[in-house]
C-alpha cells in the first residue's frame, strides 16, 4: 500500500510539472509515459493485475494531444482509444518506431490504470489501450477524458 501511495505522488509530481493542472469541471487528465529501460524515478502498480512497471518521469501523450477519446471495440473487449491531433501522430509514430518492445502507461489523474504494448509502430495516430476498470465504467470515463481534452483546446493552452 505505501509502493502504491509514493508511485502515486511520483507521477503527481512528474504530471504536475508539466503544465496547468485541471482541477475544475467534470473532467479526467490522461497522461501516457513509456516504460523505462531500467529503474526509473517513478514505479506504477496497476490496480487489478498487480503488474508493477518503471516509467519515465516526463509524460509522452498528455491531454493536449488527443483530438478524440472513445471507447472501442476489439477482440479481447472493449477498450479506450484515444485518436491524436496531428502533430501528436507524428509524435506517436516516431515514438512507437524507436521504442518497440517496451509499454506506453496510461495514468488517468495521477494513477496508472492500463500499459499498452509497442509491438509496431502506430501509423495512423490511434491508441487503443485496456484500462483496469470495468468494461461498464468506460463509457464515463471516455466523456470525462474528452471533455477534459476539449476544454483544453478550447482555452488555447499548452
Amino acid at each position: 500500500m505505501i509502493g502504491r501511495a509514493l508511485a502515486t505522488i511520483a507521477l503527481l509530481v512528474a504530471a504536475g510539472c508539466q503544465g496547468t493542472r485541471v482541477d475544475e469541471g467534470p473532467g479526467a487528465v490522461a497522461r501516457f509515459f513509456l516504460e523505462a529501460r531500467a529503474e526509473s524515478v517513478a514505479r506504477v502498480t496497476l490496480p487489478v493485475s498487480e503488474v508493477e512497471l518503471s516509467i519515465e518521469a516526463k509524460p509522452v501523450l498528455t491531454e493536449y494531444d488527443f483530438a478524440a477519446v472513445e471507447v472501442g471495440e476489439l477482440e479481447l473487449g472493449k477498450c479506450l482509444v484515444f485518436r491524436m491531433t496531428p502533430e501528436a501522430a507524428r509524435d506517436l509514430y516516431r515514438l512507437t518506431v524507436a521504442n518497440q518492445g517496451r509499454r506506453l502507461v496510461l495514468a488517468i489523474d495521477g494513477e496508472a490504470w492500463g500499459a499498452r504494448p509497442i509491438e509496431a509502430p502506430i501509423e495512423d495516430g490511434v491508441l487503443a489501450v485496456f484500462v483496469e476498470v470495468p468494461e461498464t465504467a468506460l463509457p464515463e470515463l471516455a466523456r470525462k477524458l474528452a471533455a477534459t481534452t476539449a476544454r483544453m483546446r478550447a482555452e488555447g493552452k499548452r
